[in-house]
């Protein structure tokens, strides 16, 4: 999951969501790839310039491994980009800065909510009712040339602005340079904003994020669970870090996968003397989120649960039960959760997910990425899997050979190879799929909108499969009539579980139970 949520791999992963969608993914900042995307950059900032000479951008530079604000650092223009030797050995992630952020005692302060995946497949997401609110210790001013490295007025990280001497340390949820959110959102409310929606949009924003993380998820998972067999019971806490502007929109900063759960703070007795200190408003949230977390995935909860049910069926069945067989039931099964305050933690999906499930076309498209990629332990796509995709999908006619199928892959293939941090095997990666599927659903279906064009070609492949899955199920059923099997034992027929190629099927009955209409 660490690999999922490093700078580099979260900003390819929504920018793929805004290509397909992007109104629903606009609160993501523009992000670049640096050095791989270096000359992009400048061309792209110097092509706004010319349209808009006005336009005077901050941006922020973020190295893709960094944590708590190291190497992070405010630029101006393009060239100001700390290029000698630095990028080489530590990429990095270049956005726009957001210069209008909602102020606080005047003061830039993010927020840090927790969200807990508690199930890939099927995705399930809960939501912490209450989170961080880390502050800046130094009154903000729009960034200039005479405050552009002032860390304390830009970088809202605890562990850069604890070394200001502006720190406070928080003895309440409401005061000090770290706070709860809720505390926030009250002092909003009593201004006349309206919370519940300032909610519904962080809400959304945590949904559609993980919707763009867990299609690469799911290929690292198949990884190491196989296929058919019930994978182990995981789950993972992520620490979300959110910018809201002055109108009050969340912008995502980015996500964390091993969010910091410390419930104390070092302080200085006297010089070089340090103590650990309990930290209020830290404990008040983390322990909160740990302890319901613990409740939400504990193995044991169905089993009480269904044995709580067999021991109260009895009981229903009679129309008067005694006070002693009440009791009994009653102290054989008692409830471990009874005196724990209720759960802080919100479910969010699937609740949530007819609002939300039209945007999961990448996960769909991983899913076919998946079923190809053949050899257990590998992660990308060889070109055999590739052309059997293209085959089986119906997607090579005369304008479109299958020899122009191999010169696609080959090109993709290797651009992504040139840029990607996974050296380990060769082949296509997810992003290297999810492009060639934009140009083969572009070609396919040129008068629609590109999300609409990559719907229809899922359509179009997932319906081709299950004729194809159809197919060998009927077949399979046709070789034992009779008592005997399909096939005599020739070297092709020993391996049945091998994956069939379209065209090499067994002969067998043509007979499905859904008419072959043609979708394309």
């Amino acid at each position: 999951m660490t690999e999922m949520v490093r700078k580099i791999t979260l900003s390819r992963a929504v920018r793929i969501m805004q290509n397909l969608f992007p109104e629903e993914y606009n609160f993501y900042p523009r992000s670049w790839i640096l050095p791989d995307e270096f000359q992009l950059f400048v061309a792209q900032v110097q092509m706004v310039k010319d349209g808009d000479p006005s336009w005077k951008p901050t941006f922020i530079v973020k190295p893709d491994g960094g944590c708590q604000g190291d190497g992070i650092y405010l630029i101006k223009d393009p060239s100001d980009i700390r290029l000698a030797g630095m990028l080489q050995s530590r990429p990095a992630v270049v956005q726009e800065y957001i210069c209008k952020p909602l102020l606080i005692d005047k003061l830039k302060f993010d927020i840090r909510l927790y969200v807990l995946l508690k199930s890939l497949d099927p995705l399930e997401i809960y939501i912490a009712k209450d989170g961080l609110s880390r502050f800046c210790t130094e009154p903000y001013q729009e960034p200039n040339a005479k405050n552009l490295h002032h860390i304390f007025m830009h970088l809202t990280n605890y562990s850069l602005n604890i070394h200001s001497g502006n720190f406070v340390h928080s003895d309440s949820a409401s005061t000090g340079s770290k706070r709860t959110f809720s505390s926030i959102l009250c002092r909003l409310s009593s201004k006349g904003v309206d919370i519940k929606k300032v909610w519904s949009d962080i809400i959304s924003l945590v949904i559609k994020t993980v919707i763009a993380l867990t299609p690469e998820l799911k290929v690292f998972y198949q990884l190491d669970i196989p296929a058919g067999r019930p994978g182990p019971t995981c789950f993972q806490i992520l620490g979300f870090d959110i910018l809201l502007m002055k109108n009050l929109k969340p912008i995502l900063l980015e996500v964390n996968a091993n969010p910091s759960m410390r419930i104390e703070h070092e302080q200085e007795l006297s010089p070089g003397v340090f103590e650990n200190v309990p930290s209020l408003v830290d404990e008040e949230v983390k322990v909160a989120v740990i302890r319901d977390t613990l409740r939400l995935v504990d193995p044991l909860k169905k089993r009480r649960e269904n044995q709580s049910q067999q021991l109260e069926e009895p009981l229903a069945a009679k129309e008067d039960p005694s006070e002693s067989e009440l009791a009994i039931a009653s102290d054989g099964n008692p409830n471990p959760e009874a005196h724990l305050p209720s759960i802080c933690l919100k479910q969010v999906f699937p609740k949530y997910a007819k609002h939300f499930n039209y945007l999961r076309l990448v996960d769909r498209m991983a899913n076919l990425f998946i079923r190809f990629l053949g050899i257990k332990g590998t992660m990308k796509l060889g070109p055999t899997g590739f052309r059997t995709f293209i085959r089986n999908c119906k997607l090579s006619n005369s304008s479109f050979s299958m020899a122009a199928v191999d010169i696609l892959y080959i090109d993709i293939t290797r651009r992504w190879n040139s840029v990607t941090l996974d050296q380990r095997d060769s082949g296509m990666c997810l992003q290297a799929f999810v492009e060639a599927f934009f140009y083969l659903a572009q070609r396919k279906f040129k008068m629609l909108p590109l999300h609409e064009q990559v719907a229809s070609l899922i359509d179009l492949c997932e319906y081709h499969l299950s004729l194809l899955d159809e197919k060998r199920l009927v077949c399979g059923r046709s070789g034992t009539l009779g008592g005997r099997p399909p096939y005599s034992g020739t070297s092709q027929e020993a391996a049945p579980s091998a994956p069939l190629a379209e065209g090499n099927l067994p002969p067998c009955t043509d007979k499905l139970s859904h008419s072959r209409h043609a979708l394309s």
